[in-house]
């Protein structure tokens, strides 16, 4: 699955938040954002090439439903960001939030009780 660009990410989060919409639905949903209408609907179009969504007709318009999840997405997302970036080790990606001081020494014990108890939150 090919990675998203940014703009094509924001895209995505408003059609999971709606779980699919209208060009307008989902321009309408982007919270703070200057996205003129055409290039929304390029970037939609980008989306459906890519295959993260489906166009569904109704009358004269199309109504984009998203074809993968936003957990989905999130997973292989991760997946390819610690491969890239720590060497496929969430040891390394952990160990760098901590030195960067991103985790405090509450939250990783709630990550090793999770671990321990073997669910999430």
């Amino acid at each position: 699955m090919e990675k998203l660009t940014i703009q094509e990410e924001e895209a995505m989060l408003s059609i999971w938040q709606l779980n699919g919409g209208f060009i307008r639905e989902i321009l309408e949903n982007m919270k703070g954002s200057e996205m003129p209408y055409t290039t929304l609907a390029s970037t939609i179009r980008n989306l459906e090439r890519k295959g993260y969504v489906k166009p569904v007709k109704y009358a004269n318009a199309k109504r984009y439903e998203p074809l993968i999840s936003s957990e989905e997405y999130k997973g292989k997302f991760m997946n390819s960001f610690v491969g890239d970036y720590f060497k496929n080790s969430y040891k390394e990606m952990v160990s760098f939030f901590v030195k960067e001081e991103k985790l405090s020494p509450n939250e990783l014990k709630e990550i090793m009780d999770m671990i321990q108890n073997n669910k999430s939150k």
